[in-house]
């Protein structure tokens, strides 16, 4: 039966409140799904005043109010037109990366081992307490910056917070990167190293994450372990994980100008993604995992803030891990921009996101 235009006391019996109709031709779609659209006519253009949230913790608050307003123009001019233009940017950011890492490793007094395994570099992270219950466990970590960025020591800082939060080991991966290492360096090195790990480690005893790219990275090497038919490890943590490098999803229009971290995907995002792709499918779910199978998923525990650029790609892959029956914890602080809650050690939201994790890997770790 077709449900057209009724009055809000009548069809409150089935729908509590009832339906406001603006037009009496509309019909109520009963379809699974609505219908392909041409959107190209419907695109809204919005101008706001937004304050800073005042929900969020004071330290979040006082950081966007001193930081300021995004420049989203400035943002996408951000170019590389050469290998050497972008190795110049990526020197710069990894050497002022590394001395943050460096800092905070001797603040928390954790020990950092570099190592290499499967001819591959990696840094054990050795916090100054090992909990018992994670004696025998191993935390993957996989860094962030946008598939180019944080090589070397730059790329550990998240890899100690979870050290010292969980009281974990943890060795973070090194991977390949561009321009000099295009995909698919960065998963066969993932793969390579955790093939080497998997003769130490029984698989459920085993968890992976990063945050952003890093995310990414760990959403596509799972659907990489299955096709080399490896077994799954036992938690997977994924913080606002680039799970689509296109500018497919709600928030890269609703946040562009909002978020703090990323600004807007046009600029170095979209050159990111184009340097890391190369000629290959954009949409290979092996470089955007939103489009992989994700049936037999490790428990997953995801973060993102609602001022995140990448809020959409985590919502797409909590549906989408839920649609196959995995265990998936949501959770989006109010506020943050993409990454915050790692840039301030101590701060309410990073302690929350860390602890919260190491709750999430008591209950399913092995």
């Amino acid at each position: 039966m077709n449900l057209k235009c009724f009055s809000p006391i009548a069809i409150g019996i089935v729908f509590f409140f009832g339906v406001a109709c603006t037009n009496p031709k509309e019909e109520l779609i009963t379809k699974s799904e609505s219908p392909s659209l041409d959107l190209s006519g419907a695109v809204w253009e919005v101008k706001r005043k937004i304050p800073p949230p005042d929900q969020a913790s004071t330290v979040i608050q006082e950081f966007i109010i001193k930081k300021g307003q995004p420049n989203v123009e400035t943002a996408s001019k951000l170019s590389f037109p050469n290998e050497q233009a972008w190795m110049k940017y990526i020197v710069k950011a990894e050497k002022d990366g590394a001395k943050m890492a460096r800092q905070l490793a001797t603040k928390l007094n954790i020990k950092v081992k570099k190592r290499s395994i499967a001819n591959v570099t990696v840094r054990y992270i050795i916090p100054d307490r090992v909990s018992p219950t994670h004696k025998n466990n191993i935390f993957i970590h996989l860094h962030g910056g946008a598939y180019v960025l944080n090589g070397g020591y730059a790329g550990i800082t998240e890899a100690l917070m979870i050290a010292q939060y969980v009281s974990i080991p943890v060795v973070s991966i090194d991977y390949r990167m561009p321009p000099k290492h295009p995909f698919p360096a960065a998963i066969n090195d993932v793969l390579a190293v955790y093939k080497e790990l998997l003769k130490e480690y029984p698989p459920k005893s085993i968890a992976i994450g990063g945050t952003s790219a890093g995310g990414g990275l760990v959403m596509a090497s799972l659907h990489n372990f299955k096709a080399a038919k490896q077994k799954l490890l036992g938690a997977v943590f994924l913080g606002t994980p680039w799970a689509d490098i296109n500018k497919i999803g709600d928030s890269y229009f609703l946040n562009e100008g909002i978020d703090q971290l990323l600004v807007s995907y046009a600029g170095i995002l979209k050159e990111s993604a184009n340097l890391y792709a190369g000629e290959h499918d954009k949409k290979d779910p092996l470089i955007s995992p939103i489009y992989g199978d994700f049936t037999e998923y490790p428990p997953t525990y995801l973060v993102s803030g609602t001022r995140d650029l990448f809020l959409s790609n985590t919502i797409r892959t909590h549906r989408k891990l839920k649609s196959a029956g995995v265990i998936a914890d949501l959770n989006v602080y109010e506020g943050i921009s993409h990454g915050q809650y790692l840039l301030i050690y101590g701060s309410p939201e990073n302690k929350q996101v860390f602890n919260e994790l190491g709750v999430f890997l008591n209950n399913h770790l092995k």
